[in-house]
């Protein structure tokens, strides 16, 4: 019937009219606490724990089978946040089916304390369309910006994701948070990271005040009443105050119009560890791991997109207290590209979980085949997981005796690590091409480097020189991440082309050498003008897609010119179409022997069934 009233309120029968899970927690050891959205029916529920962690049995409790309204949201859409703490829920959602009734709502708790607690309807003008991101024990103004040499910081004020990073202090985890722009003209994203401590040295901090809408928000320097607004209520805060009904109501009064501190916690390297900028996504989810490699430990992030993609990111601290930004890898999780809505991390199974509307799929963290095969291929790759073992690019075990294991995450530098290693990748073999362009056409001369770090230039060696040349671009030759385009190809552009990529660390190997060659408007026009009859016409419009081919054989040919070679090539076609048609004459008359036979026999036996009405007589036409 839900589903069946979902239809008719014009909802989407497969997307929205469905019951599907917003709220998940563990509650204790044995139970967890489950909202779906019920076909815009929001609903909850306990689920029990049973078994061995191998064949764990889930059931369902259906007597606390109970309204998700206040808890989770109608629209399975919808962007909205919770968290299980101390076992109350807390949650911003929306409370109506229309979502526009935005609140902050807390349920459940231990008895008798079970009721509801949520935002003051009348206030929408402070709670106006919002959009949910993220809940933990936290909340502040946090400063993620890029300062600009002017002194004008370029601001990601927009939160899309928070993700705690464990320390060995339980109480001042690492926030990392993804920030993206508001503005329509300038389009990016960028990951800061910030410490609990000082977090919690803000809320300790001033309180922000304004005189009026029309005022700026400055430091209060006035009375702050008992006890300070934001305390949470204790027996060892003072024991005359155990909930937030015993507060006085200077205080109530006080957080309603001081809802913000004065100062804001800014990053800890003091910028964002990772931009993105200028590209066609941005980010939106991240999970971090921390990974033990051979000269320290690094944080690797996992960043969800937009447009279906997720990124491997791992920031590289120098000895000068610079950060390096290195993209280890850009997965493409599902076949048909989806936002991607949903990302875990589990750092004992090694393995990455990625949820969009198209399914969830299980990544592992370490794909270290993927670097290549060669010790500087494995090298330049600084994936904190991987390293060389002597043989393949294999997963990097800490606590491995193997002494072979060689690995380099801060400097990256094969010439060190490996020994003997050329300017080359690949055990020093270069791929070879040759390219042949049509004259004022556009030409690419692919050439895609292995590391995603590396830097590509190119350089040319012109006929009768013996120097190369750095190519130089311009509004004709452009520098592409997958090439080189070349625009109204000229005879001057001929030549060798070399592509080299450089590394961070300075080293640099060849990937290519590719020989422009040049088929100049001379050489197209000068095909033979030949008569051909219907079938030999019919017979070169189903050759048509072999011209270019033809071409490129008649480059390489010791013929002198183009024509020549026509010339020779329809000698051939010619001389076979002879032999062909000999041998259909011969086919021919063979078939009408065997019909002349055949009618003979049969007047035959029409003349012995009782008299002929006349002759037929077999005429055969000669050659």
């Amino acid at each position: 019937d839900r589903v069946e009233a979902c239809k008719l309120a014009g909802k989407n029968p497969n997307l929205e009219c469905a019951n599907f899970i917003r709220v998940l927690h563990n509650y204790n050891r044995t139970h967890v606490y489950a909202c779906g959205t019920g076909a815009f029916h929001p609903t909850c529920a306990f689920v029990q724990l049973a078994g061995h962690k191998e064949d764990m049995v889930f059931q369902l409790l259906s007597d606390t089978v109970e309204s998700g309204r206040l808890k989770c949201p109608f629209d399975p859409l919808q962007p909205f946040s919770s968290v299980l703490t101390d076992e109350y829920l807390y949650a911003g959602t929306s409370s109506d089916f229309l979502g526009k009734d935005s609140t902050f709502t807390r349920s459940l708790g231990p008895p008798p304390d079970q009721h509801y607690i949520r935002t003051d309807i009348s206030e929408d003008y402070w709670i106006n369309e919002a959009k949910f991101i993220s809940a933990h024990p936290i909340a502040d103004t946090l400063v993620c910006s890029i300062p600009g040499p002017d002194g004008v910081n370029t601001h990601f004020d927009e939160l899309q994701d928070i993700f705690l990073l464990p320390t060995t202090d339980d109480k001042n985890p690492v926030v990392y948070a993804v920030f993206t722009t508001s503005s329509s003209i300038f389009r990016g994203s960028a990951v800061c990271v910030y410490s609990m401590a000082d977090i919690r040295a803000v809320f300790n901090g001033p309180y922000a005040h304004k005189e009026g809408p029309d005022h700026r928000w400055v430091e209060y320097d006035g009375r702050i009443p008992y006890p300070r607004p934001g305390t949470c209520p204790s027996k060892t805060y003072d024991p005359r105050i155990t909930t937030t009904k015993d507060f006085p109501d200077d205080v109530i009064s006080f957080i309603r119009f001081h809802p913000l501190m004065h100062r804001s916690v800014h990053p800890l390297t003091g910028r964002p560890v990772f931009t993105r900028v200028r590209v066609d996504y941005t980010l939106t989810h991240i999970v971090v791991d921390k990974v033990m490699a051979d000269d320290g430990q690094y944080e690797v992030m996992f960043l969800g997109t937009d447009a279906g993609s997720v990124l491997k990111v791992v920031s590289i601290t120098q000895e000068n207290w610079s950060t390096e930004e290195v993209i280890l890898e850009e997965l493409q999780v599902f076949q048909v590209s989806s936002p991607i809505l949903s990302l875990e991390i589990s750092s004992k199974q090694q393995q990455l979980y990625v949820g969009s509307r198209e399914g969830l799929a299980q990544v592992s963290l370490s794909r270290c085949h993927l670097h290549g095969q060669a010790c500087a291929d494995c090298c330049l790759a600084r994936d904190p997981y991987c390293g060389w073992d002597g043989h393949t690019c294999s997963r990097y075990i800490p606590a491995s005796k193997r002494r072979a294991r060689r690995q380099d995450i801060k400097r990256g530098d094969p010439a060190i690590l490996c020994w003997g290693t050329e300017n080359s990748l690949g055990g020093g073999r270069v791929e070879e091409k040759v390219l042949f362009g049509v004259q004022n056409n556009s030409t690419f001369l692919e050439c895609v480097p292995k590391s995603p770090q590396a830097q590509i230039r190119w350089y040319v060696q012109n006929p009768g020189s013996e120097h190369r040349d750095e190519v130089k671009l311009d509004e004709r030759v452009v520098h592409t991440d997958r090439g080189l385009l070349i625009r109204y190809l000229q005879p001057s552009d001929v030549g060798l082309y070399v592509c080299v990529a450089q590394e961070h660390s300075h080293f640099t190997y060849t990937l290519l050498h590719l020989k422009l060659q040049l088929i100049t408007h001379g050489q197209l026009d000068k095909k033979p003008k030949v008569k051909e009859d219907a079938v030999v016409e019919s017979r070169n419009a189903a050759e048509t897609h072999q011209r270019y081919k033809h071409y490129l054989t008649a480059m390489r040919s010791p013929f002198h010119s183009l024509e020549e070679y026509c010339d020779s090539l329809w000698l051939d076609k010619r001389s076979s179409r002879v032999r062909g048609r000999g041998l259909g004459i011969s086919k021919w008359k063979h078939m009408q022997e065997m019909k002349k036979s055949r009618n003979r026999r049969h007047h035959r036996d029409r003349g012995e069934g009782g008299g002929r009405k006349g002759q037929t007589r077999v005429v055969r036409t000669a050659e």
